[in-house]
């Protein structure tokens, strides 16, 4: 089976009240009670905390505050370990008896407070704590100032990166044109298409072919399958395959939790875990900005407007509803491809270059569909996504499909040259 499914609920809600550092496998319970704290994932929960339970960023900009402060964290701890892996930005000079949690939490701290000015309070009252447990001396000085170096380094590469300016999509009124989408019909998003990426070279160079045209057989099996799949009162979706575009809906991403549970199960350094975060926040974030610049590109109309208006689209095999709604609300960006199916892709590719493996075994909890799923290897938890946004109805099957193979491919392109070890 792709996955095994418990209802969690009384476990689920204390992760989600306590943001624990796993997602409670028994394993990486184990882990967690057998090991001491891990500063990366403890600062990777602050971050998290941060950036989505307080500030609310969607999970698109998140990328790029998640980015940001693990590459920090990395070059930091990375330092102090004598550099074994390529720098992102920096190897500041380090001493291998420098403070590893002193480094971690001024790096991902002074990246978080000049992102979030207005949490300077409870962004301190972390970092206060977090020092507060390094004994005072040479070597938490020498933490604090790798830690600040990195930092620096990494705020100042993002500064001026084009990160939320007054960007539109384009719209439009004719067949398979992007509308808006219900319920709040918004432009949002659109800056990320923009973004200086972290990575790679050219974002735009990863391309996907475009949508079929609406004419054509292959766009009505799409939209009909969507439209019986992704209804919100769907009688052909079986209630796992509910579950399933729920729990890979929910706005506080699954991912964050996999990531976290991977780490403690497999008992990574702070070394491993840092370079294991970095790997995935940096592809997850350039294969998020190439699949917005496809999207601007493409700029075709999502299943929520299209099957209302599919009397005006020139297809006989396709019938108008006005009254259709998908099971989960559709984001405010363009139809092709899928930005969904592009994060997991990435993130799924990076955990599989970094464990040199695909059979891995991860749970998370979900608190939006109130239970918790198993999968046995990334390839299976990247194939139940691609299902997962048709039956949420909030995407045809070819935008799902591309998007999952353009994360992959620029994944794999920013993992060819960042990260490795040094020679």
């Amino acid at each position: 089976m792709a996955h095994r499914v418990r209802s969690s609920r009384l476990l689920g809600a204390a992760v989600v009240a306590g943001l624990a550092l796993t997602v409670l496998t028994p394993t990486a319970a184990s882990a967690q009670s057998a090991a001491p704290p891990n500063a990366v994932l403890a600062w990777n929960i602050h971050a998290q905390t941060a950036i989505y339970e307080v500030a609310r960023q969607s999970p698109t900009a998140g990328t790029r505050s998640f980015a940001m402060a693990q590459g920090a964290v990395y070059d930091a701890v990375n330092a102090i370990a004598g550099a074994p892996y390529e720098p992102y930005l920096v190897a500041p000079r380090a001493n291998r008896g420098d403070s590893v949690p002193a480094a971690v939490a001024t790096a991902a701290y002074r990246v978080l407070l000049s992102l979030f000015p207005a949490q300077a309070d409870a962004l301190r009252a972390r970092y206060d704590e977090a020092l507060a447990a390094v004994p005072d001396g040479r070597a938490e000085r020498g933490g604090i100032r790798v830690g600040a170096a990195a930092a620096a380094a990494m705020i100042s590469a993002r500064r001026d990166d084009v990160a939320f300016p007054d960007a539109t999509w384009p719209v439009g009124t004719e067949p398979g044109a992007y509308r808006l989408t219900p319920p709040g019909y918004v432009q949002a998003g659109a800056w990320f298409a923009f973004l200086k990426p972290f990575a790679v070279d050219n974002p735009a160079a990863y391309r996907v072919p475009g949508p079929p045209a609406l004419t054509s057989a292959a766009y009505a099996r799409q939209l009909n399958e969507v439209k019986s799949l992704g209804a919100a009162t769907s009688t052909t979706r079986t209630r796992d395959q509910t579950e399933a575009a729920t729990w890979w809906d929910d706005y506080r991403q699954v991912e964050w939790y996999i990531k976290r549970g991977l780490a403690a199960d497999h008992r990574l350094s702070p070394l491993r875990t840092a370079r294991m975060l970095a790997m995935v926040d940096v592809a997850t974030v350039d294969a998020v900005i190439s699949c917005y610049q496809q999207k601007r590109h493409w700029k075709f109309w999502r299943p929520v407007t299209a099957i209302p208006l599919a009397d005006t689209d020139g297809n006989p095999a396709t019938a108008a509803d006005p009254a259709w709604t998908p099971l989960r609300v559709t984001a405010p960006s363009p139809e092709w491809p899928s930005g969904h199916a592009c994060y997991t892709s990435a993130i799924m590719t990076a955990l599989r270059t970094f464990f040199g493996r695909d059979s891995l075994s991860f749970s998370a909890y979900s608190a939006a569909s109130g239970t918790t799923r198993h999968y046995d290897s990334l390839s299976s938890a990247r194939a139940e996504l691609i299902e997962a946004r048709i039956w949420a109805g909030v995407h045809y099957r070819g935008a799902t499909v591309h998007g999952d193979r353009l994360g992959e491919t620029v994944a794999r392109e920013v993992l060819a040259n960042e990260f490795g070890r040094r020679h």
